[in-house]
């Protein structure tokens, strides 16, 4: 026999799932509008190869996910090994030269210089130089490509 009890928590069951759904198909972060970030307000985050200040990161009107950083590194540094994702990238550097390695390729790019990461292909820097070396990157996730992945 179905008691009121039971009905209750059918209900309740019902509406956590309901409410699990429409949570997991929404997006979790507002669409970021026209804005402005000054280089004084980003937050500096030591790291052991340099530091890290973020910029932004944030749905827009027409990607899932728009990311922008910038990396400082100290002479002979790398932020991280050699590695491939799916989001393409665009990295300026402000000052400093980087060895940047891309398919095997290896180049030197210096302040002012722009380098593009396709989709799915390896790529790595590095600073050559004698001093700090400081560069802006901006990621792009297309729809779709974020899936399960935030980073």
């Amino acid at each position: 026999m179905i008691t009121q009890r039971d009905i209750a928590v059918a209900a309740v069951v019902v509406c956590a799932t309901i409410a699990a759904v429409v949570l997991a198909d929404s997006p979790s972060k507002p669409v970021m509008h026209s804005s402005v970030f000054e280089w004084d307000s980003l937050k500096t985050e030591p790291k052991p190869h340099g530091a890290r200040r973020e910029v932004f990161d944030s749905r827009v009107a027409t990607l899932d996910r728009l990311e922008c950083h910038v990396t400082t590194l100290y002479p002979g540094a790398a932020p991280h090994a050699e590695h491939k994702h799916p989001e393409e990238e665009l990295i300026i550097i402000k000052e400093g030269t980087l060895e940047v390695v891309q398919n095997n390729t290896t180049n030197r790019a210096e302040a002012g210089a722009v380098i593009f990461e396709a989709s799915s292909e390896v790529h790595g820097l590095r600073n050559v130089g004698q001093t700090t070396a400081t560069y802006y990157v901006v990621k792009w996730f297309s729809p779709g490509t974020l899936k399960d992945k935030t980073d």
